[in-house]
């Protein structure tokens, strides 16, 4: 009868334990990321085996802050080239940054003569953006029209970083802004940025070049590697692999062009 007691009251004890809300440092879940494994929970430390970020403890989530969403205006002009803008569209939409179009006008853009584009915003009506991005095709030509210089000039004060693929470079060497840094741009368009920008140092076999707020690429897939070393220097390495991951592009290699500052 004793040893029935004794069984009794340890099953009672147990299952009052079991009944105990387990201790919230003891529950670890992943940061919030917009996916199905934000209701996941964990028994232990480690990366989630779904988004592979780092799993931190259900206490830790109620102070939690999510990163903040990077804006990036892609300014697009007529002639455009497609892969020069489109490889970094997928590279930013799929990190998680906000882009929008803009042109001189809202009237719309051709792009190689087959693509038309219609802007979300002129350079009249664009909100400010975190990032202003330019882009090769017809990329000289268009930087020669001075109202939308003046509307760079305006922004480059406020924005946190300035990326060119191709000749986009020329829309920030007529702003003044690659004066004095080290810059890039398509192959066969070197000498034709380095007479024009007799102030900057233009390199060529580099994938792209970053001073810190600047940063310049080479043509269309370079574009691509500089978009995603964006994502690594705002948001850490393990999202531009996995975005790199995810467009199945396994032609990036962390650091592979020239890096003059880690700002």
């Amino acid at each position: 009868m004793k040893k029935l007691l004794i069984v009794i009251v340890c099953l009672i004890q147990i299952s009052a334990m079991s009944q105990q809300p387990i201790a919230s440092n003891s529950i670890y879940v992943c940061p919030p990321c917009d996916n199905s494994c934000d209701d996941l929970k964990y028994k232990k430390s480690g990366k989630c085996h779904i988004c592979n970020m780092e799993l931190i403890t259900k206490g830790e989530l109620r102070n939690y802050q999510k990163p903040k969403e990077m804006t990036i205006a892609f300014y697009l002009q007529e002639g455009v080239e497609i892969l020069d803008f489109a490889g970094p569209l997928e590279v930013f939409t799929v990190s998680g940054f906000k882009v929008f179009i803009v042109s001189k006008t809202t009237d719309p853009i051709v792009s190689q003569g087959v693509l038309k584009v219609i802007p979300d915003y002129s350079i009249l009506n664009a909100p400010k953006a975190d990032i202003l991005a330019f882009f090769g095709g017809n990329g000289q030509v268009a930087a020669q029209d001075r109202s939308i210089i003046n509307w760079i000039k305006k922004q480059e004060k406020s924005v946190d970083y300035l990326f060119s693929v191709c000749t986009g470079a020329f829309f920030l060497g007529q702003a003044g802004v690659l004066d004095n840094q080290t810059v890039t741009t398509f192959h066969m368009s070197i000498e034709s940025l380095k007479q024009s920008f007799p102030k900057a140092k233009v390199l060529s076999n580099v994938r792209f070049v970053d001073n810190g707020k600047i940063i310049t690429t080479a043509g269309i897939s370079a574009g691509i590697d500089g978009a995603l070393h964006l994502v690594e220097k705002i948001y850490g390495k393990e999202r531009a692999k996995l975005t790199s991951i995810y467009m199945e592009y396994d032609k990036w290699v962390p650091g592979e062009g020239l890096i003059l500052s880690k700002n």
